[in-house]
């Protein structure tokens, strides 16, 4: 028995789950798949879920601010309530520091001016009247610990940094894409778990739905691939994978949760650092912890995989970025083992996502957004609906790219930002920075 949907979204991460959620309340019938048992349950849970208004470049910028307003009023966003409750912003603020590698943040600092973003210019005895623990040290480049030379300092010291206190994490991740879920279905969205897509079905240039490995074929006029770290391979099925200029890669990422430095409440008074002369971001994590990750920097190896074959076990890389950030907390516990997660990044070679069309009429791209868009899922629904509304009435996107208007800051994106024919964004910061 085949069924029928206007829409057929392949994914049930967080900005699946938004689509949804968007395109429901605009009347469309639509359905996620996932081979996964609930939304939410792949990389989406293991996302650090910052929320953060600083990016590299000006487009990116006005996005995340535009979404900030969503997670700071979720429940109001959803406007549905879930039995499970809400998931919440804890609000904490971002402290980057200025680093000749960012060079001192200087073209952050005018996209803030530019889309009247608040931000504070932190000196060095700032960071060390909120944070009294830390070491402002140069010790750049970040190294590895087996590297000569590795926690010695190169010369000189952090010049300060920038604050911005729109900023903060998402307590559980997983629990705010099961919200948005019940978001969805109140508009009569439709989801279905434990579904492995193997094919693709299209008929004279145009999609025509979806085949599941239990046989059953599932008729739609439009398809999005919102696959997370399998995206790659969806669009292999779908024939499209060599029409584009960039494509998305699976890379494998590890995440410590450590005791945060000692005598400091880091869970009521610390921040989300990012500190690209170490190489390693925090923030605050519940139980007094701190989640460390690394802003891949070269010393990093890059470990690419097959997102259907890869290990989930620690290595030392969990254990060296800690020690990195060590070095600008020196009272932070170093455990032999660090705890964590192993998890998958969806990324493009400039970590810029594709929110785009494709090649096959129909067939739509939401990929390549790991690390970095998860705080950008809300707005990210709307636009892509805009995207699809739009071609799907005929409008050339590759020649005359949708303008979708940021409804709160009342600025136009160019959706072709984020084409798939793009030519590499060499304003990128090329890592999970975005």
């Amino acid at each position: 028995m085949t069924t029928r949907y206007d829409a057929i979204i392949i994914g049930a991460g967080i900005i699946g789950s938004c689509m949804a959620f968007e395109m429901a309340k605009k009347g469309w019938k639509t359905l996620n798949v996932d081979r996964l048992p609930a939304a939410g349950y792949g990389s989406t849970s293991f996302s650090c879920a910052i929320i953060r208004t600083h990016y590299s470049t000006l487009d990116g910028t006005a996005l995340a601010y535009e979404n900030y307003f969503h997670w700071l009023d979720w429940a109001g966003y959803l406007g549905v309530p879930d039995e499970l409750g809400h998931a919440e912003l804890r609000h904490c603020g971002c402290l980057v520091m200025k680093t000749p590698k960012n060079n001192g943040l200087k073209h952050m600092i005018e996209h803030m001016k530019i889309l009247d973003i608040p931000w504070q210019d932190w000196s060095p005895d700032d960071i060390l009247n909120k944070l009294p623990f830390m070491d402002l040290a140069n010790y750049s480049p970040p190294k590895l610990p087996t590297d000569p030379g590795f926690a010695e300092p190169t010369g000189g010291r952090i010049e300060g940094g920038i604050f911005f206190p729109c900023a903060g994490y998402m307590n559980d991740p997983q629990l705010s894409t099961h919200n948005v879920q019940r978001a969805a279905e109140a508009h009569g969205a439709e989801f279905r778990f434990k579904a492995d897509v193997t094919a693709i079905r299209q008929e004279n240039g145009r999609v025509q739905g979806i085949t599941l490995a239990d046989g059953s074929e599932i008729d739609a006029p439009v398809v999005v691939n919102v696959a997370g770290p399998h995206s790659s391979k969806i669009n292999e099925m779908a024939g499209v994978a060599d029409k584009m200029a960039l494509t998305t890669r699976a890379l494998r990422e590890e995440v410590a949760y450590i005791p945060g430095p000692q005598g400091f409440d880091i869970e009521k008074d610390g921040m989300i650092t990012s500190d690209s002369d170490v190489g390693s971001y925090s923030r605050p994590e519940v139980g007094n912890r701190i989640l460390v990750g690394s802003e891949n920097p070269e010393c990093d190896p890059e470990e690419w995989v097959d997102a259907d074959h890869y290990s989930t076990d620690p290595t030392d890389q969990m254990r060296y970025q800690v020690m990195r950030l060590a070095q600008r907390m020196p009272t932070l516990g170093i455990p032999e083992h660090p705890t964590g997660v192993v998890s998958l990044y969806d990324v493009t070679p400039d970590w810029i996502p594709i929110y785009d069309k494709s090649d096959l009429n129909g067939f739509y791209l939401a990929i390549g957004s790991s690390g970095n868009q998860y705080k950008n899922a809300p707005v990210a629904g709307k636009m892509m609906t805009a995207l699809i509304e739009a071609c799907e009435k005929g409008q050339d996107h590759d020649n005359e790219p949708v303008i979708y208007t940021l409804e709160r800051l009342k600025r136009p994106l160019n959706v072709g930002f984020f084409s798939r024919n793009r030519a590499i964004n060499e304003d990128s910061s090329f890592s999970v920075l975005g």
